[in-house]
């Protein structure tokens, strides 16, 4: 029988709401990890602690972020097992790289490697039969910050296009209406996109006059994010010749945007 444990990493903050999930998986006397985690001493502990007399076969990371994937080497290392991701990035690279449609087998357990680019280039999905551990993909009661708009929206279709029944995110709770939570990401994006081209059209004209005119009063500590939200979604409004954007070296909020007219 195959089993799934989660740990919460002691991380919470704005950004990773109360901590970044950390999965073991077990089959048997088998057990893999998912996203260890922050470089915490106190939970590369517990995950040792809850790994116990099992055999560890490997350690999984969704992504390189500093939340999800430095305890991969240190744990790895303890265990003398391999690392698997996408790609190598910011303190991690995986003995092992990953492509999409991938397939690990450890004992009962079959994990399917779903390249999700958009939060990141180098993201992974894996499923798990009926179930999928989405990392930074999406995440359970917020949204995530998405580098490439045009990416997200293609890999949120290609999940839901697995029908999983069960989400396992990187923050947040698991989420088991899995459809409900897939529809409710894109229509989320689709509605925060329109009200942004609505905002260039009424005449903001930088991001940061968007992040003013969409976002309104944001906590300071998520107003970058917010901004690197928008700029991620005017980027694809410009890729389809909606808006278009001066780039420049200063900070996202400074660069200017213009409606093209273009419906």
């Amino acid at each position: 029988m195959t089993g799934v444990h989660r740990l919460l990493a002691p991380n919470p903050g704005p950004m990773t709401g109360p901590g970044t999930n950390t999965y073991l998986i077990v089959s048997g006397s088998d057990c893999v990890v998912v996203d260890p985690g922050p470089p915490v001493e106190s939970h590369l502990r517990a995950i040792l602690d809850a790994i116990g007399g099992l055999r560890l076969r490997g350690v999984l990371v969704t992504h390189t972020h500093p939340d999800h994937a430095p305890l991969a080497g240190p744990l790895a290392a303890e265990s003398g097992v391999h690392t698997y991701g996408h790609a190598p990035g910011p303190g991690f690279a995986p003995s092992r790289r990953l492509r999409d449609g991938d397939r690990l087998r450890f004992g009962e357990a079959v994990l399917t490697a779903v390249h999700t680019p958009g939060h990141t280039a180098d993201h992974l999905c894996f499923r798990m039969g009926a179930t999928v551990f989405t990392g930074d993909h999406i995440i359970g009661g917020s949204t995530v910050l998405v580098q490439d708009m045009g990416d997200y929206f293609r890999s949120l279709d290609r999940i839901r296009a697995l029908r999983p029944e069960r989400l396992l995110p990187g923050h947040g709770n698991p989420m088991d209406n899995a459809a409900e939570a897939i529809a409710a990401y894109i229509t989320h994006r689709r509605e925060r996109e329109a009200q942004i081209l609505r905002a260039v059209r009424d005449g903001a004209r930088t991001v940061g006059a968007v992040v003013d005119a969409v976002y309104g009063e944001v906590d300071p500590r998520l107003r970058s994010a917010a901004a690197e939200s928008a700029l991620a979604h005017l980027r694809h409004l410009a890729g389809q010749g909606t808006v278009s954007l001066e780039n420049g070296a200063g900070p996202a909020e400074t660069m200017a945007v213009r409606n093209t007219g273009i419906a």
